[in-house]
């Protein structure tokens, strides 16, 4: 018999959905016998809790729906016996019954006491008092490496998903302009995370179609943006680069009638040079000057090495001896955008771009390349990925990387551990195993 300590009603619900309760000879509260012939399926929407269930009473099968309590007169206590939606509910599960349940026109609805075995609770309440990085730390060795790795393709899919619901809410302020979104976003995560704010600012600043007006003129494109982002009125005089660009882009300022951001919200501390706002700006101008029309071309591409020959981009003479306006650096060299800045690029621009225009177009066949291309990036590496490898598992690819940080951030960190195939799995374990 399962303690009497109450738990919550989505553990009830994961009992119901899992069949893990005694299902034999089961009897409901009216004295009726009762055989489950489906449990039904979730619903994640607002109703019952399961649709499409199935259970025969004495001798009659019905079909409907299963609503689940931790007490019966939750029924009344949520309104149900006064909304009309809950009048096909054919079984009312509850933990305890403390009262008879009525549909609206006040018929009895048939009730189940739920029990299950102890040690489903007990495997529960210690996942959820579990003081580790993640609750299932001390037991995770236990989940076949498979399980885990058929659990990658959902969480894959869901912070995809997460990703996507950005680029929609652009599309829908740009009027569904694709080109526009994916430059926006791009120049946005070329300020990587410290200067991500002010890069998008400089982006939504100045739209594409302007700089597209000055694609075949590297010049008046580093002129745009540089100017627009306000790091042109730092300082009067500079050196002749400098005062050249200021003076290109006080034309363009007027022609265009633009406005340019504040140059306080450049952060320059605590970044490697290489990294500067500035080198940055002019790596972008490199790439819009080479790849005009880059979303385009990126939806041709089959092949992930002529993608990344996409980004392989550097900054124009100027920036082999400075990292900054005006100042003469030590050490030169060419400022070619990276490998690793590019796999950043791709990983959280193209690849979810990919996948939303695949979805939005019904066109499948690129949903699968967004996923392929996902498989042939490397893992990232952070601190998640990190205590991920102290526990033993090491992501062959950032496919798996972004699964694991999908399953931290999104199970681990709110212990959602019903919602999760491992801790589902750990829950569900037979007595003693967890313990």
């Amino acid at each position: 018999m399962n303690n009497p300590q109450s738990m919550s009603e989505e553990f009830l619900q994961f009992i119901w959905e899992s069949r893990l309760f005694y299902s034999e000879d089961l009897i409901t509260t009216e004295n009726n016998e009762l055989e489950i012939i489906n449990q039904g399926k979730r619903n994640m929407d607002s109703g019952p809790d399961f649709f499409n269930a199935k259970v025969k009473i004495g001798d009659t099968v019905w079909a409907g729906n299963i609503e689940i309590h931790k007490k019966a007169s939750d029924w009344q206590k949520h309104n149900h016996h006064v909304d009309k939606a809950y009048d096909n509910v054919i079984l009312h599960v509850v933990e305890t019954n403390d009262m008879q349940v009525p549909r609206s026109n006040g018929e009895i609805i048939p009730t189940l006491i739920l029990d299950y075995p102890e040690h489903l609770r007990k495997n529960y309440k210690n996942l959820l008092e579990a003081k580790t990085w993640i609750a299932c730390q001390n037991h995770f060795h236990k989940i076949d490496p498979i399980i885990l790795q058929l659990g990658f393709n959902r969480l894959m899919i869901e912070r995809l998903e997460d990703k996507t619901k950005e680029i929609f809410a652009r599309l829908h302020q740009n009027n569904n302009d694709w080109n526009e979104t994916f430059y926006q976003m791009l120049v946005r995560m070329f300020g990587f995370k410290v200067n991500a704010i002010p890069f998008g600012l400089l982006a939504n600043s100045l739209p594409m179609p302007i700089l597209a007006k000055h694609k075949n003129n590297i010049f008046q494109l580093e002129a745009l943006l540089f100017g627009n982002s306000g790091l042109l009125n730092n300082q009067l005089l500079g050196d002749e680069y400098f005062l050249r660009l200021r003076d290109e882009y006080s034309f363009l300022y007027k022609k265009y009638k633009l406005q340019a951001i504040e140059s306080h919200l450049w952060k320059f501390m605590r970044l490697r040079p290489v990294n500067f706002p500035t080198i940055r700006i002019a790596q972008l101008a490199a790439l819009i000057y080479k790849s005009h029309g880059l979303f385009s071309k990126i939806l041709e591409l089959e092949n992930m090495d002529t993608l990344k020959a996409l980004f392989k981009v550097k900054a124009s003479e100027y920036w082999n001896t400075h990292y900054n306006f005006n100042k003469i650096s030590k050490n030169t060299a060419e400022k070619e955008l990276g490998e690793t800045s590019t796999n950043i690029l791709i990983l959280n621009v193209v690849i979810p771009f990919l996948f939303v225009y695949g979805e939005k177009q019904n066109k499948h066949h690129l949903k699968n390349r967004a996923l392929e291309f996902l498989d042939k990036l490397p893992a990232e590496h952070n601190s998640v990925v990190t205590k991920w490898h102290e526990l033993g598992i090491e992501p062959r690819s950032a496919f798996e990387s972004q699964a694991l940080l999908q399953l931290k951030n999104h199970y681990c960190k709110t212990k959602k551990c019903l919602n999760c195939h491992v801790g589902a799995k750990l829950v569900s374990a037979p007595e003693n195993q967890n313990h």
